[in-house]
């Protein structure tokens, strides 16, 4: 039974995140499609271009195409945005919303964690750089990513994330003598983080298959059980 359990669990665990993709994804489908407007795209327009397809047939080729021209137009808004950024008008505008955002009380706190968060993904502005373990207090050790600073006083500052939500934590003042690099990717990391741990679980057990084990008395026929 407990196999059978196991087996179920694996097959959960594989094919419960792609159903939740593809779910959020069809929901995201039909919000675009319901607000797009079929003013100039419809299915009486495909007719002329489609004759062999039925009326709904092209009434959904009709909403696809404007679900696709819509993604386009936002993608096109982003990436111009993103390129007005990077001149003196668009700094002061990115000023100004900055500004008003952090006016408002709860606007304020959606509007830097998203901000946050999304530098972060992304790895745009001030990013994450490597990701180290810093001993916080005695024997408790932590993950930790390098913001690229110093203090005056020559130490590196670190910011230091919580579980699992990345958009807080700490930002720590450590010595460079006590700061471990680790053999990982910034991506890696903020999985272990965000996973609350259980990133590491596949790493884990590979290291346990490749760990040899020594039997040391044989506790079925009364050895020493010490």
């Amino acid at each position: 039974m407990s196999s059978v359990k196991a087996d179920f669990g694996r097959g959960l665990v594989v094919v419960g995140p792609v159903l939740v993709t593809l779910f959020i994804l069809y929901l995201l489908y039909s919000f675009v499609a319901s607000i797009t407007p079929g003013v100039l795209l419809t299915a009486g327009t495909l007719e002329p271009i489609t004759p062999g397809l039925g009326e709904y047939a092209r009434a959904r080729l009709a909403a696809l195409l404007r679900v696709l021209t819509f993604v386009g137009l936002v993608v096109a808004a982003l990436y111009g945005a993103g390129q007005l950024t990077e001149t003196t008008t668009g700094g002061v505008l990115e000023t100004i919303v900055d500004y008003v955002a952090n006016r408002v009380p709860v606007i304020r706190v959606v509007y830097n964690a998203s901000k946050t968060a999304t530098e972060t993904t992304l790895g745009t502005g001030e990013t994450l750089q490597t990701p180290v373990r810093v001993e916080t207090w005695d024997g408790l050790r932590m993950t930790a990513f390098k913001t690229g600073r110093t203090t005056p006083d020559g130490r590196v500052t670190l910011f230091l994330p919580t579980s699992p939500n990345i958009t807080t934590g700490f930002v720590l003042e450590v010595p460079p003598a006590e700061v471990t690099e680790l053999d990982e990717s910034v991506e890696e990391a903020l999985t272990r983080v965000v996973s609350a741990g259980f990133g590491d679980a596949d790493r884990a057990a590979d290291d346990l298959e490749n760990t040899p084990l020594t039997v040391v008395g044989d506790l079925g026929t009364g050895g020493d059980r010490r």
